[in-house]
This record gives C-alpha cells, sequence and structure tokens, in this order.
C-alpha cells in the first residue's frame, strides 16, 4: 500500500466508522447482534487470500459481514454491563497510537512514550483527587492490575521469598481476604499469584452489600492464631453487581492492624472521582498500598486503558524488573523503565487515547457526563421505587440500578425464570441491552448508564420497554 493508496482508504475509513457512530446514535441497529453462533465464521473464508484483495472489498465485507455480528456497546440504548465508551478523542488518540507505532521497551525505545504516559497518570491522579505520593502506570485490565498487587503483597510479606524459593519454601501459610462481591479476576489473580483456594477467605458483606469490617477481623484473629499469615486485603469501590462500596478507611486500619497490603479495585467508582462530591465514596484511599482506575470504563478513554497506582514504586520496580544486557541504556536510573512496572516486557502507547480524551474534553467536561450518568440512575430508581410490582434490589450509589420484577405468588426458581425471559426478551427485541446477574443466590437485572450518546428520553424508553416488556 502506498502512501497515498493509504491516505486514501484511511480517509474512507474513518468516514466509515463517523457514519456508524452516527447510524449507532440513531439507533439503527439492534443494540444486541441477533445472529446466530458460528454464523460469522460459516460466512468468513475457511483458508486465507492466496493473492492481495482490494481495500474497498474490506471495507464492504466490514459492513455487511463485521457489523451486523456486533453488540452495539456505543448505541445509546446499550446498557449493559458497564460503561465502555470510545469517544471520537479516543479513537483518534488509538489510531495515532497505532500510527506511530512506538514500542516502549524501555525509556531510550520511546521517550514520547514513557514521559507521556508518566504525564497523564499524573493528571489522573490529579483529577480523582489522590495525593502526590501515588505514581501510575497504564495496565491492559484491572485483572492483571490486581495480579500484579498481589504479587507485590506475596513479596513484601515473604521478604522477596521469589528471588530464594519462592512459595514453595514459605514456612508460613499466606492468606488473601476478599469480598463475596469482588469481580472474578481477583480470584484468579489470586491462584495465578500463587495462592490457593485453602488460602483465600471470602469475607461476608452487610445489608449494602460492602465487606463487613467486624466479620473480617473475626478471620484475621483466627488465621493468626491457627499461625497463618494475613497477606492482603482485597477492597472493592464500586462492585460488579450493584456498585457496592467497601469501608476503605475501616479496612484501611484492619490492613495496618495486621500489616496487610490493602489493594483497591476501583476499576469502575475510581472515574466518579473526578467529581469532587463523590470522594466521600473512597474515604481512606489514601491509606491503601495499590489502586486501579479504568479510564476505559466511565471516561470514554477506548479499552484497553487501566490505570495502575502504587504508593511505593520502588517496591513495585523490585518485584517485577528484569534487566538483560541488550536493555540496558544510560538513562536507565534516571528515567522510568515501565517493563518493570508490570508483567509485560513491551507496551504500546495507550496513554495517546488517555491524553486527546483528557484534553478534547477537559476535566470539567468529563464531570458533567459523570454528574449526568448519576442523575440517570437516580430518576431510574426513583421510577422502579414508585412501581407496584418492581422492586430495587440494592442502594445506587452510582451509576447501576438492580431491579427485578417480582409479580404476587411467584417465588424461587420460578421467580427467576420470569426474570430471565424478560430480560432476554428485552435483549431480543434490540431495542434495548441489559445483563442479568445473581444477587443473594437470585436473578435480577442489572441497568447501566454510561453509554456517552445516551440522553433522558433513552432512559425514559427503556422504562417503557421493561413494563411493556414483563
Amino acid at each position: 500500500m502506498t502512501p497515498e493508496e493509504f491516505r486514501q482508504f484511511g480517509h474512507e475509513l474513518i468516514d466509515f466508522i463517523a457514519d456508524y457512530r452516527e447510524r449507532a446514535s440513531r439507533g439503527e441497529f439492534p443494540v444486541l447482534a441477533q445472529r446466530q453462533p458460528g454464523a460469522l465464521r460459516a460466512a468468513l473464508p475457511r483458508s486465507p487470500p492466496v493473492q492481495a484483495e482490494p481495500v474497498d472489498r474490506l471495507l464492504r465485507d466490514l459492513d455487511e459481514l463485521i457489523v451486523p455480528a456486533c453488540t452495539h456497546w456505543q448505541d445509546p440504548r446499550f446498557f449493559g454491563y458497564f460503561p465502555s465508551n470510545s469517544l471520537p478523542a479516543a479513537v483518534l488518540g488509538d489510531l495515532a497510537s497505532t500510527g506511530l507505532a512506538q514500542l516502549g521497551l524501555n525509556w531510550q525505545a520511546s521517550p514520547a512514550l514513557t514521559e507521556l504516559e508518566e504525564v497523564t497518570t499524573d493528571w489522573l491522579r490529579q483529577m480523582v483527587g489522590l495525593g502526590d505520593r501515588w505514581r501510575g502506570v497504564i495496565q491492559d485490565t484491572a485483572s492483571t492490575a490486581t495480579f500484579v498487587a498481589l504479587v507485590c503483597a506475596r513479596e513484601r510479606a515473604t521478604d522477596y521469598g521469589a528471588t530464594r524459593t519462592g512459595l514453595q519454601g514459605a514456612t508460613t501459610e499466606l492468606v488473601v481476604y476478599v469480598s463475596s462481591q469482588s469481580h472474578s479476576s481477583v480470584e484468579k489473580a489470586a491462584l495465578l499469584a500463587g495462592f490457593g483456594r485453602l488460602q483465600l477467605r471470602v469475607v461476608p458483606v452487610d445489608e449494602h452489600y460492602a465487606m463487613s469490617p467486624a466479620a473480617l477481623e473475626q478471620l484475621l484473629v483466627a488465621d493468626r492464631a491457627a499461625g497463618r499469615q494475613p497477606c492482603a486485603i482485597v477492597a472493592t469501590c464500586g462492585t460488579t453487581a450493584t456498585t457496592a462500596l467497601d469501608p476503605i478507611d475501616s479496612l484501611a486500619q484492619l490492613a495496618a492492624k495486621y500489616q496487610c497490603w490493602l489493594h483497591v479495585d476501583a476499576a469502575l467508582a475510581g472515574s466518579a472521582m473526578v467529581v469532587p462530591e463523590c470522594r466521600k465514596l473512597w474515604e481512606g484511599i489514601e491509606a491503601a498500598d495499590s489502586l486501579v482506575v479504568n479510564p476505559h470504563k466511565w471516561l470514554g478513554v477506548a479499552f484497553d486503558c487501566s490505570t495502575y497506582y502504587v504508593g511505593d514504586v520502588e517496591h513495585l520496580v523490585r518485584v517485577m524488573s528484569s534487566n538483560p544486557s541488550y536493555l540496558q541504556t544510560t538513562a536507565d536510573g534516571t528515567e522510568p523503565n515501565y517493563r518493570d512496572w508490570g508483567v509485560p516486557l513491551g507496551r504500546r502507547m495507550r496513554s495517546l487515547k488517555l491524553w486527546f480524551v483528557i484534553r478534547e474534553q477537559g476535566v470539567a467536561g468529563l464531570q458533567t457526563r459523570i454528574r449526568r450518568d448519576l442523575g440517570y440512575a437516580q430518576w431510574f430508581a426513583a421510577a422502579v421505587d414508585a412501581a407496584p410490582e418492581w422492586r430495587r434490589l440494592a442502594p445506587v450509589p452510582l451509576q447501576t440500578v438492580c431491579v427485578r420484577h417480582e409479580p404476587a405468588g411467584l417465588f424461587g426458581e420460578a421467580l427467576d425464570r420470569h426474570t430471565l425471559a424478560w430480560v432476554n426478551r428485552v435483549n431480543r427485541s434490540g431495542e434495548a441491552y441489559l445483563t442479568p446477574a445473581q444477587l443473594d443466590g437470585r436473578w435480577m437485572a442489572r441497568v447501566s448508564f454510561g453509554t456517552h450518546t445516551t440522553m433522558q428520553q433513552h432512559v425514559a424508553a427503556l422504562w417503557t420497554l421493561l413494563q411493556r416488556t414483563v
């Protein structure tokens, strides 16, 4: 492809994306892909083309084959999972990142990559009100950030045991404490970090689905009495099911008392902290050892962009560093080498899309949208509370409302079947998309607000649709 051909087809691709976004914002597509499993695979050739194909054929197939098999996360009627916006500015930032094709092995390999990541993570630190002791790095997802946090916790508890015999030589059993509402990635991270399921304590929650400090301390005391060593507490700020908020201040006091690493998963709720009035939701955060905030969840940055912050960067680097001769440069020791801040050796220039979004939106613009989404959730919660046979199942501190339709005489498994049936009808209608989840052993529907194109009219239309569908 010549530079002129690249320019021509690049313009066409940008036009295609702009048209797609406009069509999605008008609701021209069914929100949930209306395709059977395997349909796209069957429509594509089984073998790669031997000869080069015209680029215009690629664009045609993108429109006719790929788009119809997409679930449209940017549709204003998307209320599933969590906000995963990709603002136009983020798309352009991602394009610039790919176009510049930087690979961050060390500072010298790309000074721009390293220093822009340093600047943008510090901008975000300031935006969410964190103190200046925190240093940030961009990981791919919160799952990776939690894994890194638990490896750091393990190494602090064992005095860097990985440099000797690792956990195989440990004489004391290390224990990790998580909430029953923690994301599934926390358990996975613990297992990958060398903690077995027998070393994972699931802490009960209170009536608001937040971790109970009293129940946690009972477990901590019992483990110490049995000769086990408390190692890490993973708190959640905005749980997946209900956006519950663990009491970080109380958990931080217990972490200090029992010498545990405190990691805070604020993947979703961290974005809300750009609004100063929300910061009371993570009171005590300054006492944590590490935390993760995902700008790709609610701030409009394209996936993947997960910011991981630590208070002791020297410990992180000591745990994660690698220093082969072919990567050593004269800048070592004076500039950060982000290969030593996580698992991958190389990294792409993710900071560009964060930089584009912050500059194009401004802090004020991002604050306005967060407040808007919080308002949508409160409006919807009030509508549910006022409606017969509808029940709101949890508090609404953020942008997610947990609801269930409970007709008279329906209980237990019959109620579960009813819930899953009407949620499926909503999704199959193409008029909206919700994700069901279990809470207290029973199915419910999560209504998650945050798509940047959603307006009040879409929120009201969703409520009408739900009442009509049940």
